[in-house]
């Protein structure tokens, strides 16, 4: 799929359209005359994205194709299909799949709108920039009861073999994608800063504190608001393909941690209990071991999403994330203050810096 215009995206997405039952035979004998394609942007990904319709208005589907032919495009495009039928057998709310090109590694998935979980937060917003927690509260709780859900039904029958990327969530990924990815991508390559001694120290006993937690759960690894549709009342997860095992509380510090909303912590720790009771309704869970390894993985995914926002803005070209990365650095510098990595020396100082040199303009 390197179409250049909406007339040859048509054409290409027509065969599968029409063998998934999607397009009568006389449409697919004359798409032009009957459907439109609009290309969608993606947030992060690189993959292509497509809405297809009738010019009538009416929806089909939404359309997904690698980001190129690579061995990797191919593999995620496959953990997208398998992942995403499992979770959809296993009752989570995802999209339902109508077709699947397995040469293309193109994707027709429902199409379930335009609103995400963040389009309702920034329209719960007043002028001064403060939540509507009475209208945000309602979605939230679905979204952790959900959760929960997801991430013990998930894993019942889960084949690692589907991850394109890693089986599992683990102490070297931690090391290498999460808190490396903090110090390559921001620390020394966005703030052009020399690495400090003694901090590389401090990522292994945290990667050692977080993967004491049990990897028997399924985790999507991108669990946050722009990942997460609301339609007629419901909300439904997508972005999924990274999904492998992992331990219970990173998808729920990713939510609740998420930058692009911001909760305050009155409602995350409120959102945390009810969590909680969720998972115990399904699973048996230690609720004050869990706060203790909620902490360490909070952790590691705030050094991820920092990572992440300086890669995409600095090398993608990516702005949006740009204006995301000082409200992580606040978070970040927020849950150093936790009891549990009182230990942490290093860190403090550098996010102490780091914020420093925002506000003078690095």
């Amino acid at each position: 799929m390197t179409q250049k215009n909406e007339s040859e995206n048509v054409l290409a997405l027509v065969p599968l359209l029409h063998d998934s039952g999607l397009l009568t035979s006389r449409e697919a004998a004359a798409p032009l005359a009957s459907l439109v394609v609009q290309r969608l942007a993606g947030d992060g990904s690189n993959r292509q994205f497509w809405r297809v319709g009738r010019k009538d208005g009416e929806k089909i589907c939404l359309a997904v194709a690698p980001a190129g032919r690579t061995d990797l495009d191919m593999l995620e495009a496959r953990s997208a299909r398998l992942i995403g039928v499992h979770l959809h057998d296993r009752g989570v709310r995802v999209p339902a799949q109508y077709g699947w090109d397995e040469e293309q590694g193109l994707l027709l998935f429902e199409d379930l709108g335009d609103v995400k979980l963040h389009d309702l937060v920034e329209q719960s917003r007043n002028q001064s920039g403060e939540l509507d927690l009475h209208a945000l509260r309602s979605w939230y709780i679905q979204a952790v009861q959900q959760l929960a859900w997801m991430q013990i039904h998930g894993a019942v029958g889960f084949n690692c073999d589907w991850c394109w990327d890693t089986k599992e969530y683990d102490r070297p990924l931690m090391l290498g994608r999460e808190s490396g990815y903090f110090l390559r991508a921001f620390w020394q390559e966005l703030l052009g800063q020399e690495l400090v001694p003694g901090i590389e120290e401090e990522f292994e006993w945290v990667a050692t504190a977080a993967s004491q937690a049990p990897v028997t759960f399924f985790l999507h690894r991108d669990f946050q608001s722009r990942n997460i549709m609301a339609q007629n009342g419901q909300l439904c997860f997508i972005d999924f393909q990274g999904g492998r095992m992992g331990p219970l509380g990173y998808d729920l510090a990713s939510l609740l941690i998420d930058p692009y909303t911001a909760l305050p912590a009155s409602l995350q720790e409120e959102l945390l209990v009810v969590y909680l009771d969720a998972v115990m309704a399904l699973h048996p869970v230690d609720a004050r071991l869990f706060r203790q390894e909620y902490c360490f993985l909070a952790l590691q995914r705030n050094l991820q999403i920092i990572g992440a926002f300086s890669f995409l803005s600095r090398v993608r070209g990516k702005a949006f994330f740009a204006s995301f990365i000082v409200p992580s650095l606040v978070s970040l510098a927020e849950r150093l203050r936790d009891q549990e990595l009182r230990d942490l020396r290093v860190l403090p100082c550098m996010v102490t810096q780091a914020l420093k040199l925002f506000q003078q303009g690095v």
